[in-house]
């Protein structure tokens, strides 16, 4: 175990809590490495084909007549879900924010230092219990208020692909997503449920079905081992991820007891869509990653297919994050900022999502107004099936028809934001306000992959230039000089050394939070 002192650290590594997280870890831990593996397998076929398709084996259950588990009373109504680090203010402040739900994220938006896992669950157990508050150096208060419905708890845990080097196991470092599950529904669940809730979960970073098989195997094991009711767990998956985006069905099946929705994310499936198709030529190369919007053709397909299979099978469609963050200080920046929030959420209500992601308490009036007026007073949009929609595999990977093109502008743009978080998460930040917008990992994650991806392709630029590592070291150079008085030199050196290894290495790095992990305590 870690010897790095945390407050209140002894009231969540218990003797039971460690021994639960020891059964999670013989029982699932060798799997989860066979299925990580297996993702550089199909990624490498992919490579080779150029393709992905629906799986073969598994068209009985897309075409079989099947629906996922009734949602319990407090997750049917979802329009509204603010995201958020489980940092203690920022936590009081979502829970009062009066959204539905709040995505407390000890994924993308939190740095894994070991002082941030167990105070994450400190305050999340204290969330749980209606006791968390917080008192700020100069002195000002934050509690639960009383005259608000508390946003519904939603925990995601870390993706299976990270580790928990603070804690082993049969020899080995610990698995960081069944260490985040394992403590927090050891500590919450039965106090959940007596205060008429559940143990919810947000489930990140899936590539396939097998994948969700062994999550819900999990969640099988863990309330047979507590006493828990089976099914009393709810997960709502993210298809964050190309492959995922062909297999949304199976995920809901493998689920099916325990699946409340699926949510469709941006970053990050733009940063897998690079990943698995890097080297697959022109067709497949994005241009500026903020000319990339949720109206792209691909895209398009990929929200209309995620809404028409939930509500075929009874699941939640959830919507994108809104990441602005308002300016109080430029009214006309944020006045045009929250137009495009609110076209945004008109368009994913128009589609038939349930509810939306906003990062800021701000938005969270805008989203619920859009989707009031589109629900009214029923709590979703489960009764529209989109029966008029059907995608092809071509249609998911038809990039090319994106519109746009790289510019000499969005490389800038695309250290500048990348180094800008790297240096915040190296230094226990994982939820950046970066330029009025609060970005996570996977903001970093897509600015380097589209460097590395276009440095690969040779890709020229808007002002007739191509793109080289060279020049990309002289973007990096530029942008470390010009945040020197922004960044501590420390962080700052440590970010652009992170920045070019990730983006401009000759074997791409799978995630650049693996190597980051190694720079943190």
């Amino acid at each position: 175990m870690a010897n790095i002192d945390v407050d209140r650290a002894d009231e969540i590594l218990t003797p039971d809590a460690m021994d639960f997280l020891a059964g999670l870890h013989t029982r699932f831990a060798g799997r989860r490495d066979e299925l990580v593996a297996r993702r550089r397998e199909r990624r490498d076929e992919a490579a080779r084909t150029g393709r992905l398709d629906f799986l073969p084996e598994t068209a009985e259950v897309r075409s079989g007549d099947w629906r996922v588990a009734q949602a319990p009373a407090d997750l049917r109504d979802r329009r509204v879900e603010i995201t958020g680090p489980t940092e203690r203010k920022m936590a009081i402040n979502a829970l009062n924010s009066g959204a539905k739900v709040w995505l407390a994220d000890l994924e993308d938006a939190n740095t894994p230092h070991w002082t941030n896992v167990i105070s994450g669950q400190v305050n999340l157990k204290d969330a749980v219990r209606g006791t968390i508050a917080f008192t700020s150096g100069e002195g000002k208060s934050y509690a639960l208020r009383d005259d608000v419905d508390h946003a519904v708890i939603v925990m995601r845990p870390r993706g299976w692909h990270l580790p928990e080097r603070h804690l082993t196991f049969d020899g080995r470092a610990a698995v960081g997503a069944l260490v985040d599950f394992g403590l927090y529904f050891f500590h919450n669940a039965k106090a959940l449920l007596e205060r008429g809730s559940g143990p919810y979960f947000y489930l990140p970073k899936m590539e396939s079905h097998l994948e969700a098989r062994l999550w819900n195997e999990v969640f099988t094991h863990a309330q047979a081992e507590l006493g828990i009711p089976h099914g009393t767990i709810r997960a709502t998956v993210l298809i964050e991820t190309i492959p995922a985006a062909f297999e949304m069905e199976e995920i809901l099946y493998e689920l099916r007891e325990h699946a409340s929705g699926l949510n469709a994310g941006r970053w990050d499936y733009l940063f897998s869509l690079i990943k698995y198709f890097r080297d697959a030529g022109a067709d497949f190369v994005l241009p500026d990653r903020n000319s990339v919007t949720m109206t792209a053709p691909f895209m398009r397909a990929y929200t209309e297919l995620l809404v028409r299979t939930c509500h075929k099978r009874g699941a939640f469609a959830m919507g994108g994050m809104a990441a602005f963050i308002p300016n109080r200080r430029d009214p006309e920046v944020t006045a045009k900022a929250l137009d495009k929030v609110r076209e945004d959420k008109r368009r994913e209500a128009g589609d038939g999502f349930d509810g939306s992601w906003v990062a800021h308490p701000d938005l969270v009036p805008i989203c619920r107004e859009v989707f009031d007026e589109v629900l009214g007073e029923r709590p979703n949009q489960l009764d529209r099936l989109r029966e008029d929609v059907s995608v092809s595999a071509g249609q998911l990977l038809d990039v090319a028809a994106t519109p746009g093109r790289a510019t000499d502008a969005g490389l800038r743009a695309a250290v500048d934001v990348g180094v800008r978080y790297i240096a915040s998460w190296l230094g226990g930040n994982g939820a950046a306000a970066i330029h009025n917008l609060m970005e996570d990992a996977a903001t970093a994650e897509i600015s380097r992959s589209q460097v590395w991806q276009w440095v690969r392709n040779e890709v020229v630029l808007d002002t007739g230039v191509k793109v080289t590592a060279g020049l990309v070291r002289e973007v990096l150079a530029e942008t470390r000089a010009a945040l020197r008085d922004e960044v501590p030199a420390g962080q700052l050196d440590a970010a652009c050394q992170l920045f070019d290894e990730v983006a401009l290495a000759e074997q791409y790095p799978d995630f650049l939070t693996l190597p980051a992990y190694e720079r943190i305590e």
